[in-house]
């Protein structure tokens, strides 16, 4: 066992180092949600380590920000003797609540499809759908109707051309976060591309909470639903109540 140890310790030392590696840092790693809350920014900025001369080729950086994953359920909806039902149906098993990708050119033509495959970079490889029903004829129709309708709302984002590189060292962009986030971690993975192939990526997190009212508020519901029921309830009676009370006065 200890000779075993040894010799992984020894190797590690004594491997190669990577030619060129991502070193990164955020703006902001948190993100508060209140009740106020209209959305943010993070700057993302790095620079590429390099322990020998710059090999050939062009190079690009890609920058992804994704929120937490959720199962989808995308319905298909036919007119049947007038009336619109459901017809079809498919689960999408991982789909992120929001994602942002933004690049030093355009995607299509610095990212290999290889190299997408791989590291599932592009917005359609980022949602896993797997198993579809045999009946859904052109199961990938509803995958790319969860992606217009969350770019619609602002979720989904594709940013060429906007992750400046200054020769071929030092990068930075800026990634918008919407209102309508959904708490949790969002990972945030820079990958180092040359000539189309991912030759490296760093990882790192930004951590979105509610805070103040809006936590109070989300967990009242959560953890005490007859409570926030009630409350509601009396806010509601209470609001309709003073517009009444307010209506009459300037009435008479």
């Amino acid at each position: 066992m200890i000779r075993a140890l040894v010799a992984f310790v020894i190797l590690a030392l004594t491997a190669p180092l990577a030619a060129e590696e991502v070193v990164a840092d955020l703006s902001r790693r948190e993100v508060a949600i209140t009740a106020n809350f209209d959305g943010s920014d993070i700057l993302i900025y790095g620079a590429v380590k390099r322990e020998e001369t710059q090999p050939e080729g062009r190079l690009d950086v890609i920058i992804t920000v994704a929120g937490p994953s959720q199962e989808v359920t995308v319905r298909k909806k036919d007119k049947r003797y007038g009336i619109w039902v459901n017809t079809e149906s498919i689960e999408i098993d991982r789909a992120p609540s929001f994602y942002a990708i933004a690049s030093t050119g355009n995607l299509e033509t610095v990212l290999s499809r290889t190299s997408d495959l791989r590291h599932k970079i592009s917005i359609e490889r980022a949602i896993r759908s797997v198993g579809a029903p045999s009946s859904v004829e052109n199961a990938a129709r509803f995958t790319d109707a969860v992606i217009r309708i969350r770019e619609d709302n602002g979720l989904y984002k594709q940013y060429d051309n906007t992750v400046f590189l200054f020769d071929d060292t030092l990068f930075s962009t800026t990634i918008d976060l919407p209102a309508n986030l959904v708490e949790g971690p969002y990972l945030t993975q820079i990958f180092l591309v040359r000539d189309g192939v991912v030759i490296d990526n760093y990882a790192t997190a930004i951590d979105v909470n509610k805070v103040g009212l809006e936590r109070w508020i989300y967990d009242l519901a959560h953890e005490q639903p007859l409570i926030y029921g009630l409350l509601s309830l009396f806010i509601a009676i209470t609001a309709g109540w003073l517009a009444s009370a307010v209506f009459r006065y300037i009435r008479f």
